[in-house]
């Protein structure tokens, strides 16, 4: 790996930090539950990313593997809440 891309990939888990930092605020102090749908999306989002920057560093695979899960959990995760405040109730 050279070095401009080493730096560009470091540099980019630094910005997921921080958008995790945010969406974790978000996550916490969100006024509304909508707020802490948003932040919970937002957060296992930038955690997946951050894996798959991870993997690139790295070169291994299991990383690649771990984000897919993080992606389909995370987003049946949003899916669920998203119906149970829409009506009251996750299965019909």
């Amino acid at each position: 790996m050279t070095l401009l891309l080493g730096l560009a990939i470091t540099s980019a888990q630094v910005i997921l930090s921080l958008a995790m930092a945010c969406a974790a605020i978000r996550l916490v102090f969100g006024p509304r539950a909508q707020d802490r749908i948003l932040g919970f999306d937002s957060f296992y989002i930038s955690g997946m990313l951050i894996l798959l920057t991870f993997g690139l560093q790295t070169g291994r695979t299991t990383y690649f593997e771990v984000a897919l899960g993080i992606a389909l959990l995370g987003f049946t995760g949003t899916v669920a809440l998203s119906k149970f405040l829409m009506r009251g109730e996750v299965i019909e």
